[in-house]
């Protein structure tokens, strides 16, 4: 597989791989997988939401607010 690269995305991916303390080919492929993996978890998790809908496993929009205003209740501000 040949994969073809503007200049300006190969100069920013020496110069990670460079702080990473690697080679743009190895950085490259390390994002590739990572994405991979990413998609197939991502489609994984849809189609588990998918199955629960099907089986009637749903929240009302009211519901869905009451349980975010007790999520952010419980949360302390930042200082």
């Amino acid at each position: 597989m040949e994969v073809t690269l503007s200049a300006e995305l190969q100069a920013k991916l020496a110069r990670i791989a460079q702080e990473r303390g690697t080679n743009p080919q190895e950085l490259a492929r390390e994002a590739i997988e990572r994405l991979v993996d990413y998609d197939d978890w991502f489609v994984r998790e849809v189609e588990k939401g998918l199955a629960q809908i099907e089986r009637g496993e749903t929240l009302s929009h009211e519901e869905v607010g009451a349980r975010l205003s007790k999520h952010l209740a419980g949360k302390q501000p930042r200082s």
